[in-house]
């Protein structure tokens, strides 16, 4: 029998780290002279990235350490690795992890600690598995914006936050390419600068001396090259990254008020650096589940304010790892004492741009509902759209969503006719620059008479934002958890044990009566057992899945197995009585009856979502497969609010058709339409024998480096 990977309890030397003062931040602010590695070797000893394999125990003659056995690829389903029974009793547990973070003023619920405990568990023997300092794992903030939609959107709000900077932009992804979605962000950081040229040509005209600011941009990314044979970590040459064909990035003379600075950043041989976030003036982060580029993916993506911005900064530059040249301007700036001291942190400001559009004619005319989802408000005519053609930034997140809706409100000739539907709307948004003549399913319902259930992309909580300041008040904050997992390079299964998948396998473990998942690929080999026996247990376990999501690449060796294949298994493996308790959908377009298969690319899901008893949420980058699961650098947040979680699930349901029409038949373990017929063009249950499966995966493994496939 393996030995389990995961130990049960907080060990003394994690709850010293966690309770310290000291964090990689912290030693920055101090000696600017450091590099993120340095400052953590100071900390917490040798830089983990270069260690031996994170999780690593030796296999011993006679155990295997293969996931393989567990399930997908024709065995039976085992147990997940439990953590023996500690003799500490349930509440000390809680105590002492509930000692492991800095709340915001209330203790979170015993699930949230109870998961988080888990997920401390994990740093025994490494720190660095959380890819974060210690004291900034536990902490709390703000959600006031919520997107779940294609890329434009999130690359629109992702502009507007660029323009409004005052001093520094972090932005890490997994792939970048020259793209519409990364021309908004190109086209910002352009107008940006001559934001920053304009108000430097008005100092002049000041009685004090003119001084040129200049912004610090820092861009992280993976395109694997040999040279991460010798160093992970690669600077990127303006000739390589301002080539139009691949990535696009502007050309430092043309920005000459920013300070650009590019990095490549890969684990060979299969560490990809899969995270993809924003932090913008260590006051404001962007957590989302897209890559910078074109394709036909529902994706999303959370706006987060207050000290969990600490949390994700001081993660970037541990990410960055080698000397900030320059440094930070943030570095001597924590969002959490511009918090703690009322000071208004959320509004990063923005300044006369050029082509920037007035948004004072947008005013909504009915109160955001307390619930979250922004209701399609009855908005004036002619709001012009933010394109990269002709960009509109504007001064708020309220004023985002106002044009963001606006989209989407049927639109009336001068006579008030109907020009365009609700649902043709919708079809011209998921389609954007990938399939402009894909149309709707005649059978999609438009919704006239139902705006509860009409396409909301910007869900908005408008108390959570800190410009709540101006009016005297404070947002309260949720608990909040960074669940993330470091890089590993080597092709096996050795690195499991990390607080993302301890986190994901507790809240599976802890649950009492319902998990939500939706994520593009559900394979990975630890989650699979936990599935089955949350639904032994009787807790509600719902699944959405997208249909045929990298399928290729899925059927490489060590993979698991494709979604068809492990939602049958999955079926297969329950009890008729405890079948009732899992349910499995392939994502729906919201302009679609049924689920379309990935290598259409016509209709895809790429969100990474786990919602556990309706009030703790963990999103971000990682999906539930293998790669996620034993390979990739990920970054995910944790909170504990019904509130945020309901908000969630409310843009989930609104925002696709999946929970209309993409149940599988739990019989079956297969999803089948009104005439008896599988989907088009799926591999189905059994993909073939191994070689014909093995030809498959390489081909995705192909499209995956194309950056095609399912990244």
């Amino acid at each position: 029998m393996t030995k389990s990977k995961f130990p049960d309890y907080i060990s003394d030397r994690v709850l010293d780290l966690c309770t310290s003062s000291e964090t990689v931040s912290s030693l920055l602010a101090k000696d600017p002279g450091l590099s993120p590695s340095d400052a953590w070797k100071k900390l917490y000893g040798q830089h983990a990235l270069k260690k031996r394999p994170l999780g690593h125990e030796e296999k011993k003659e006679g155990e295997s350490t293969s996931s393989e056995d567990d399930i997908g690829q024709g065995s039976t389903c085992k147990s997940p690795p439990t953590p023996p029974h500690s003799p500490r009793s349930a509440q000390e547990h809680l105590d002492r992890a509930a000692k492991c973070g800095k709340w915001g003023g209330r203790r979170p619920s015993d699930l949230f600690l109870q998961i988080y405990h888990d997920a401390l568990c994990t740093l025994n023997d490494d720190p660095l598995k959380g890819m974060v300092s210690p004291p900034l794992l536990g902490t709390c903030g703000t959600v006031p914006l919520t997107i779940i939609s294609v890329i434009p959107d999130i690359a629109r709000h992702m502009a507007n936050l660029i323009c409004r900077a005052k001093h520094e932009i972090f932005l890490a992804t997994n792939y970048w390419q020259s793209s519409v979605a990364s021309t908004y962000l190109t086209n910002s950081i352009k107008d940006l600068n001559r934001r920053l040229a304009s108000e430097f040509e008005s100092s002049f005209s000041s009685s004090s001396p003119p001084q040129r600011k200049k912004i610090v941009l820092k861009i992280l990314y993976d395109r694997g090259t040999p040279k991460q044979l010798l160093s992970h970590h690669q600077i990127v040459s303006p000739d390589t990254y301002t080539n139009a064909s691949t990535i696009g990035l502007p050309d430092p003379d043309d920005i000459p008020f920013i300070d650009m600075q590019v990095m490549n950043f890969h684990t060979p041989i299969v560490g990809t650096f899969h995270a993809k976030y924003m932090i913008v003036d260590r006051r404001v982060a962007v957590l989302q589940s897209n890559n910078i580029q074109d394709n036909a993916n529902l994706e999303m993506a959370t706006h987060l304010e207050g000290p969990v911005a600490d949390s994700l900064w001081d993660m970037a530059m541990i990410s960055w790892h080698k000397h900030l040249e320059p440094v930070m301007p943030c570095v001597n700036s924590p969002a959490k004492e511009a918090w703690e001291g009322g000071m208004e942190v959320g509004n990063t400001g923005v300044g006369q741009v050029e082509r920037k559009v007035e948004v004072k004619m947008l005013v909504l005319t009915e109160e955001p509902p307390k619930t979250g989802a922004t209701t399609q408000p009855t908005l004036i005519p002619n709001v012009p759209q933010h394109t990269i053609e002709d960009p509109h930034y504007d001064t708020s997140i309220a004023t985002e969503v106002l044009r963001i809706q606006a989209s989407l409100a049927e639109k009336l000739d001068p006579d008030s006719n109907v020009v365009e539907t609700h649902l043709q709307s919708v079809t011209r948004l998921l389609n954007h620059t990938r399939n402009p003549n894909f149309t709707a399913d005649p059978l999609a319902p438009d919704l006239v008479n139902s705006p509860d259930d009409k396409m909301t992309p910007y869900l908005f909580l408008p108390h959570h934002q800190t410009l709540s300041q101006e009016q005297g008040q404070t947002p309260e904050p949720v608990p909040m958890a960074l669940v993330n997992r470091a890089p590993y390079g080597l092709p096996n299964h050795s690195s499991v044990s990390n607080p993302q998948n301890a986190a994901w396998l507790s809240a599976l473990r802890n649950a009492t009566h319902s998990v939500f998942i939706q994520t593009p690929t559900l394979n990975a080999a630890p989650l699979l057992p936990a599935i089955l026996n949350a639904c032994n247990r009787g807790v509600q376990v719902t699944c959405y899945v997208c249909l045929g999501y990298n399928d290729a690449g899925e059927l490489l060796p060590h993979q698991n197995g494709h979604n068809e294949m492990i939602a049958h298994q999955l079926y297969s493996s329950l009890s008729p009585e405890a079948r009732q308790n899992l349910h499995y959908y392939w994502y729906v377009g919201k302009d679609q009856t049924k689920p379309l298969v990935q290598s259409k690319g016509l209709r895809s899901c790429h969100i990474k979502l786990m919602v556990v008893d309706g009030h703790v949420g963990i999103m971000g980058n990682g999906n539930q497969d293998t790669q996620s699961w034993f390979h990739s650098q990920e970054i995910n947040v944790m909170l504990d609010s019904e509130e945020v979680c309901g908000t969630w699930m409310e843009g989930i349901r609104r925002n696709q058709n999946t929970a209309i029409y993409g149940a599988l038949d739990r019989e079956k373990g297969l999803w089948v339409g009104a005439e008896g017929k599988e989907a088009d063009r799926v591999i189905g249950i059994d993909p073939g024998g191994r070689m014909k499966r093995w030809a498959k995966g390489a081909v995705g493994a192909v499209k995956r480096v194309q950056g095609t496939g399912g990244f």
